[in-house]
């Protein structure tokens, strides 16, 4: 049957006609400059943010030097970057904020002391870094100008701390093998989050079983599982990011037991999605995977198609229902989401410039005035018009450049290299963080700063993924 299929005309007309398509998009004038590496190392090397940071590297390799700390640090496991940033990217799921935060800093603490005791390291380039700097700085000036500063101040700083781990993180990686260990531990921890939600499914607490389901019009749902992370659309946004990651691990398995563990550790992940019950969270996973299908065979549309129309008549009709009210008003979630945007959109016209400051406190300090039908909310259920309600117009435009150099960095390893490996990689980086966005169009996705985290960690791997293909296979312990 497979070789009937390879040598049929419609398969051999389906090729040729993805072929002529691939063909005439790459000829495109805008997809050739968006491919376009442009003046990279060289026109980094020459920025001020460079410039700022060799200073700084300097004088700070001279205090470690006056200081004798270069022998005190000399073999300590303080010098293992990648270790100490890869906990909180594995652990975040599992621990309190405050926990988080402190392996955070412990992990940017490992790396300052491996560009202490070095000189000759070097900060590792990728475009989307001077977005993450500006918008950071734009971030800070708008909680010092919060409406409410003192209630501001911690959603501020820890946002921008969890922004400028994605610069920690991509340093911290220098090896191939590293690389691909923090993917599949990653992935692994992922597992666990949706095993432990499974089991909520199964032994579920009935007194908050119902916290998240319109019970008149979804009276078969009794239960939405959260796991550790608090909210089933919490969940759902963290599965998001890990699922395509583990679909990229199940394809590079060097042997079929790993491809099998990885398999199952999807298989987990989509079960544990199915019974989170998110309308956002199944869209996302909808769009994630159809570019990594796309972007990894184009000639799969036709099987993915396929899939999506077998899937109807397989899936359980609470899962069904739930997807089919999609837009539907009647539906007391989807009313109020559209209620609280009407009313966030009514405020920003009076404050699009500078916004109202980060935090729930500023929202809940503003937003009143300005709700449609006294709905009260903590926030604006719509990643884009939080942002924007932080930190005004200037914060919204760096968000959506740190976005467009995520996808333009990631675009362009991908079409440039041929290990494919890297590739699969890359298609997975590109699906986790596009499905994110899109459920972040219906709800605030960094509402949880775990999650939160893990988003700029993703982008952080984006980076690394994308120069992958020139790093060492290397040593997971790197020589102090």
């Amino acid at each position: 049957m497979q070789e009937i299929f390879k040598s049929s005309i419609f398969l051999r007309w389906l090729t040729a006609f993805f072929s002529w398509v691939g063909v005439m998009w790459h000829r495109s004038r805008i997809v050739s400059w968006f491919l376009s590496p442009g003046r990279g190392r060289a026109l980094t090397d020459n920025s001020v943010f460079s410039k700022l940071f060799g200073k700084l590297h300097g004088a700070v390799c001279v205090v470690f030097e006056k200081l004798r700390l270069n022998r005190l640090f000399e073999g300590s496991i303080f010098k293992q970057a990648f270790f100490g940033c890869l906990l909180p990217a594995v652990l975040a799921p599992f621990l309190p904020t405050m926990v988080v935060l402190c392996l955070v800093i412990v992990g940017v603490f490992t790396l300052f002391v491996r560009f202490g005791t070095d000189r000759s390291l070097r900060l590792f380039y990728s475009p989307v870094n001077k977005y993450i700097l500006l918008f950071c700085a734009v971030y800070l000036v708008a909680t010092l100008t919060s409406v409410t500063v003192s209630g501001s101040l911690f959603t501020g700083l820890i946002t921008v701390l969890f922004a400028l781990f994605a610069i920690a993180f991509d340093n911290a990686v220098t090896t191939k093998k590293q690389a691909d260990l923090a993917v599949r531990l990653i992935v692994v921890a992922g597992t666990a989050v949706a095993l432990y939600g499974i089991y909520q499914y199964i032994f579920y607490n009935p007194a908050t079983a119902g916290a998240w389901v319109d019970s008149d019009m979804f009276s078969g749902i009794t239960n939405r599982v959260y796991s550790t992370l608090g909210n089933p659309n919490v969940l759902s946004e963290y599965l998001l990011l890990v699922m395509p990651f583990a679909a990229a691990c199940v394809l590079t398995g060097k042997t079929w037991w790993q491809r099998v563990f990885f398999l199952c550790c999807l298989a987990v992940m989509a079960v544990c999605m199915i019974v989170t019950f998110s309308r956002g969270g199944y869209l996302g996973l909808i769009l994630a995977a159809v570019i990594f299908i796309v972007m990894l065979d184009a000639r799969f549309i036709l099987l993915g198609i396929v899939a999506l129309v077998a899937l109807y008549f397989f899936l359980p009709q609470t899962v069904t229902e739930r997807f089919s009210s999609i837009g539907n008003l009647s539906d007391s979630s989807t009313s109020y989401r559209v209620y609280i945007w009407m009313g966030t959109i009514a405020m920003l016209k009076d404050y699009w410039f500078s916004g109202i400051g980060p935090g729930t406190n500023a929202f809940n300090l503003i937003y009143p005035a300005y709700s449609y039908n006294t709905i009260a909310a903590p926030h604006a259920h719509n990643l884009f018009l939080q942002i924007m309600c932080d930190s005004g117009i200037v914060g919204l435009i760096l968000f959506v450049a740190i976005l467009f150099s995520y996808y333009r960095r990631t675009f362009t390893a991908f079409s440039r290299t041929r290990d494919k490996t890297s590739r699969t990689y890359l298609i997975a980086a590109i699906a986790s963080v596009s499905a994110f966005l899109l459920q972040g169009m219906t709800d605030y996705a960094f509402y949880n700063n775990c999650v939160m985290l893990l988003f700029w960690i993703f982008i952080g791997l984006g980076a690394i993924m994308a120069r992958r293909p020139e790093m060492e296979e290397g040593p997971l312990w790197l020589k102090s």
